[in-house]
């Protein structure tokens, strides 16, 4: 697969156009935390190791790479989970939820990809002149269609280049890997007094 991290002379010009745009951020939080975190194996091969995202790191990644002035954030809504919103708010997300549901086995399920159009394509349209989707889901395809020929989308950021959608191949130019910054940005655990002092994200 082809190298599609951005060089020196692209991310310049990014940061000229973003100066005077208004850019926002549509995140997939599902997508982005499954992506970086879950192993992928292929005939029973590891071809992807996990890792644990940090995303207060994550949202000063968007506002120094893309200038990012607002990143609304889409996750399931589960009760118990506050203390971790009421973190990511603290970050610098504005959270958008959506109701879950139990499958199967009992698990929390609330896809957010309806939401993520919505906003991105008619609650805030007025308000940015570009925005970041960050989501490797080939499900986006008619939304990266739609900014595309609207002139209004800048980048979108896959969490991983194992499993990106291969619906997502015409939109080459417009793509980066968070792999590519993963020294900046994965979860290192502060050590207080020789132990290991976990975040709640």
């Amino acid at each position: 697969m082809g190298n599609f991290q951005l060089d020196s002379k692209l991310l310049c010009y990014y940061r000229f156009v973003m100066k005077k745009e208004v850019v926002y951020a549509f995140v997939d939080s599902q997508n982005l935390n499954l992506g970086t975190s879950k192993n992928l194996y292929r005939n029973k091969k590891l071809i992807y190791r996990g890792w644990r995202l940090d995303f207060k790191k994550f949202r000063k990644y968007l506002s120094d790479k893309f200038r990012v002035k607002k990143a609304f954030l889409f996750i399931g809504y589960i009760k118990q989970n506050e203390r971790m919103y009421k973190k990511l708010r603290s970050y610098g997300y504005d959270l958008v939820f959506k109701p879950t549901v139990k499958d199967n086995q009992g698990k929390p399920k609330g896809n957010v990809d309806a939401e993520l159009v919505l906003y991105s394509a008619a609650v805030e349209y007025k308000n940015y002149d570009k925005a970041v989707i960050v989501s490797g889901d080939g499900d986006f395809y008619c939304l990266h269609e739609f900014l595309v020929g609207k002139g209004k989308l800048l980048i979108i950021v896959i969490p991983n280049v194992k499993s990106e959608s291969s619906l997502l191949k015409p939109f080459q130019k417009y793509k980066t890997f968070i792999i590519y910054d993963k020294n900046k940005l994965e979860f290192k655990p502060k050590k207080m007094g020789g132990v290991a002092h976990r975040h709640v994200v």
